[in-house]
């Protein structure tokens, strides 16, 4: 290939880019980002960034050297609108089109807005509405909330993002009520007895929780004063922070002769309908799920490029689902699939003390776990989960040799 181009210039965009080079691929690479920053590290926007422990110089996922080292052509602040696979180009907001003979599509996701307010006077347009994705959306947000006055928050919604941005503002000293619209936040991803005891942690450090009802309206004139919920209660609000999840960002490539379904379908190596496309990160539909995890796109990169250089699939990955949050000083680490039909039990901790691991089980065998400031612990069945060993017998085993090593 003598230009290989990739959409996206975040997280998995930067890691292709890597593997792209690492592999061996010596030639013209074009990198195309609709935001004016190189890569930088998103979870921190709505933890140490938001509360200024972290400054802005600490985001950079790459320095001067390394990108010395890409020698990619950069082109920043500009929107991909269209991709033609036949004649393999690139269309730019900017006018502009781009020729490659490969295209690697990271072009992530980008946040859900309130159903029913976007673009209707006195709701998306009002001041002190926030959505939380990028670096200048934490910018934005955080010059609101760092005034040095308290002020009454109001996050939508109970996800990680949310839970992360209510956390970091009581930690300014503001105070903030979580809405909800499930019977419980993180209750997909955990299950009912887990996310009860996560959704406690708010109630731990005096954030309001209000569960099982939506958002009707926002309301304000100028600047948004309250939250009218599903069930007519009236929230004041100086600050709305709406963090309901997000849809993949493939809206340029309808049109194109790409299979498009949530995401960018393609198949566990990340090769999409055509083999001189592949996709990655949170835009990429790999087998039949989605993933927004930091891990999947960091880890997917490797191959989808190795299968784009091959011209055909020659490597997968489907790495072991796994992310993390922080909230309220707790560390919480989930692993593995969890089915409705898992049992979960603790093995280690307490719940009371907000540190414990538990195993989410399927017929005896381990299929996930989850770790409330249980590093260690997590970590090692992490890993053990990642190489598919904990059947009844490993866990056995495991336990033997853990115990063995605690009694010398």
């Amino acid at each position: 290939m003598r230009t290989v181009a990739v959409v996206g210039a975040s997280l998995a965009g930067l890691y292709a880019a890597r593997a792209l080079r690492a592999q061996g691929y010596d030639g013209r690479l074009v990198i195309i980002g609709d935001e004016i920053h190189r890569p930088y590290d998103r979870p921190p926007l709505s933890k140490e960034f938001l509360t200024g422990a972290m400054a802005e110089d600490q985001l950079a996922l790459s320095d001067a050297e390394e990108e010395s080292e890409l020698d990619a052509e950069w082109l920043l602040g500009v929107r991909a609108q269209g991709l033609d696979t036949r004649g393999r180009t690139i269309r730019l907001d900017s006018g502009r089109t781009v020729s490659a003979d490969g295209v690697v599509i990271a072009t992530g996701a980008t946040p859900r807005r309130l159903p029913g307010t976007t673009g209707t006077a006195g709701s998306a347009h009002l001041r002190g509405v926030h959505t939380l994705r990028t670096l200048d959306d934490a910018r934005a947000l955080r010059a609101e909330l760092t005034t040095g006055q308290p002020v009454q928050v109001v996050v939508v919604g109970g996800g990680f993002i949310g839970s992360e941005v209510a956390s970091s503002c009581v930690a300014l000293g503001h105070h903030v009520t979580v809405v909800e619209a499930a019977p419980l936040p993180l209750l997909p991803q955990l299950g009912d007895a887990m996310a009860t005891i996560c959704a406690a942690l708010h109630a731990d450090h005096g954030v309001e929780l209000v569960t099982g009802t939506g958002v009707t309206a926002l309301r304000g004139t100028d600047t948004v004063t309250g939250v009218l919920l599903d069930d007519g209660r009236l929230l004041p609000a100086d600050v709305v922070v709406v963090g309901i999840g997000a849809v993949p960002g493939t809206r340029w490539l309808k049109g194109s002769a790409l299979a498009l379904r949530d995401g960018v379908l393609c198949d566990d190596g990340g090769v999409t309908t055509l083999p001189q496309v592949v996709a990655v990160g949170d835009v990429a539909r790999v087998g039949s799920s989605r993933a927004e995890h930091w891990t999947n796109a960091t880890e997917q990169p490797a191959a989808a490029v190795r299968n784009l250089l091959a011209g055909r699939t020659v490597e997968t990955a489907r790495p072991l689902p796994y992310f993390w949050s922080d909230q309220y000083g707790v560390r919480i680490q989930f692993a593995g699939r969890r089915l409705p039909c898992c049992t979960v039990r603790i093995t280690e901790g307490s719940t009371d003390e907000r540190s414990f691991l538990a195993v989410y089980e399927r017929e005896g065998v381990t299929v996930g776990t989850l770790a409330l400031n249980r590093p260690r612990p997590f970590m090692r069945l992490r890993r053990e989960l990642a190489r598919g060993c904990r059947t009844p017998a490993a866990a056995a085993a495991a336990a033997a040799a853990a115990a063995a090593a605690a009694a010398v």
